[in-house]
Protein backbone atom coordinates (compact mmCIF):
# COMPACT_ATOMS: atom_id res chain seq x y z
CA UNK A 1 0.00 0.00 0.00
CA UNK A 2 1.33 3.39 -0.98
CA UNK A 3 2.63 5.73 1.74
CA UNK A 4 1.80 3.43 4.61
CA UNK A 5 3.94 2.22 7.48
CA UNK A 6 3.38 -1.01 9.39
CA UNK A 7 3.56 -0.46 13.15
CA UNK A 8 3.05 -3.44 15.50
CA UNK A 9 0.88 -5.24 12.94
CA UNK A 10 -1.13 -2.09 12.36
CA UNK A 11 -0.80 -0.23 9.08
CA UNK A 12 -0.88 3.55 9.37
CA UNK A 13 -0.60 6.20 6.69
CA UNK A 14 2.66 8.06 6.21
CA UNK A 15 0.96 11.29 7.33
CA UNK A 16 -0.25 9.58 10.52
CA UNK A 17 3.28 8.35 11.18
CA UNK A 18 4.66 11.88 10.71
CA UNK A 19 1.88 13.32 12.89
CA UNK A 20 2.85 10.96 15.71
CA UNK A 21 6.60 11.47 15.36
CA UNK A 22 6.78 15.22 14.55
CA UNK A 23 3.33 16.62 15.33
CA UNK A 24 0.53 17.66 13.03
CA UNK A 25 1.09 19.89 10.01
CA UNK A 26 1.48 23.49 11.04
CA UNK A 27 3.15 22.75 14.36
CA UNK A 28 6.67 24.06 14.88
CA UNK A 29 8.21 20.60 15.17
CA UNK A 30 6.52 19.34 11.98
CA UNK A 31 7.50 22.48 10.06
CA UNK A 32 11.09 22.08 11.25
CA UNK A 33 11.10 18.45 10.07
CA UNK A 34 9.63 19.38 6.68
CA UNK A 35 12.15 22.18 6.14
CA UNK A 36 15.01 19.80 6.92
CA UNK A 37 13.53 17.14 4.64
CA UNK A 38 13.24 19.58 1.74
CA UNK A 39 16.77 20.86 2.35
CA UNK A 40 18.00 17.27 2.17
CA UNK A 41 16.09 16.65 -1.07
CA UNK A 42 17.50 19.78 -2.72
CA UNK A 43 21.00 18.76 -1.67
CA UNK A 44 20.54 15.27 -3.14
CA UNK A 45 19.20 16.65 -6.43
CA UNK A 46 22.16 19.03 -6.70
CA UNK A 47 24.66 16.23 -6.00
CA UNK A 48 22.97 13.98 -8.54
CA UNK A 49 22.83 16.67 -11.22
CA UNK A 50 26.45 17.64 -10.61
CA UNK A 51 27.50 14.00 -11.00
CA UNK A 52 25.48 13.70 -14.24
CA UNK A 53 27.20 16.83 -15.55
CA UNK A 54 30.62 15.38 -14.59
CA UNK A 55 31.46 18.52 -12.62
CA UNK A 56 33.43 18.87 -9.43
CA UNK A 57 32.18 21.24 -6.76
CA UNK A 58 34.96 23.64 -7.76
CA UNK A 59 33.94 23.54 -11.43
CA UNK A 60 30.29 24.14 -10.58
CA UNK A 61 31.25 27.03 -8.32
CA UNK A 62 33.36 28.59 -11.07
CA UNK A 63 30.55 28.26 -13.64
CA UNK A 64 28.02 29.89 -11.34
CA UNK A 65 30.07 32.53 -9.54
CA UNK A 66 29.95 30.87 -6.14
CA UNK A 67 32.56 29.23 -3.94
CA UNK A 68 33.37 25.54 -3.70
CA UNK A 69 32.89 25.69 0.07
CA UNK A 70 29.36 27.05 -0.45
CA UNK A 71 28.49 24.25 -2.90
CA UNK A 72 29.81 21.75 -0.35
CA UNK A 73 27.74 23.27 2.46
CA UNK A 74 24.60 23.18 0.30
CA UNK A 75 25.20 19.56 -0.70
CA UNK A 76 25.72 18.60 2.94
CA UNK A 77 22.59 20.42 4.10
CA UNK A 78 24.54 22.99 6.10
CA UNK A 79 23.56 26.11 4.16
CA UNK A 80 20.31 27.78 3.29
CA UNK A 81 20.07 28.40 -0.41
CA UNK A 82 18.39 31.40 -1.95
CA UNK A 83 16.02 30.76 -4.82
CA UNK A 84 18.14 32.93 -7.13
CA UNK A 85 21.18 30.79 -6.31
CA UNK A 86 19.26 27.59 -6.92
CA UNK A 87 18.17 28.87 -10.33
CA UNK A 88 21.75 29.86 -11.16
CA UNK A 89 23.12 26.46 -10.14
CA UNK A 90 20.54 24.55 -12.18
CA UNK A 91 20.34 26.79 -15.23
CA UNK A 92 23.92 28.07 -15.56
CA UNK A 93 25.71 25.23 -13.87
CA UNK A 94 23.84 22.31 -15.43
CA UNK A 95 22.23 24.01 -18.43
CA UNK A 96 18.89 22.66 -17.20
CA UNK A 97 15.53 24.31 -16.53
CA UNK A 98 14.25 24.57 -12.96
CA UNK A 99 10.51 24.20 -12.54
CA UNK A 100 8.47 23.73 -9.40
CA UNK A 101 4.85 23.70 -8.40
CA UNK A 102 2.80 24.49 -5.36
CA UNK A 103 0.31 21.88 -4.29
Amino acid sequence: MKNEVKSKNKIVSWDSHLDKKYGERGTASRTDFEVKAHTFMVAEVLKEERAKAHLTQAQLAEKTGTKKSYISRIENGHADIQLSTLYRLIEQGFNRKLEFSIS
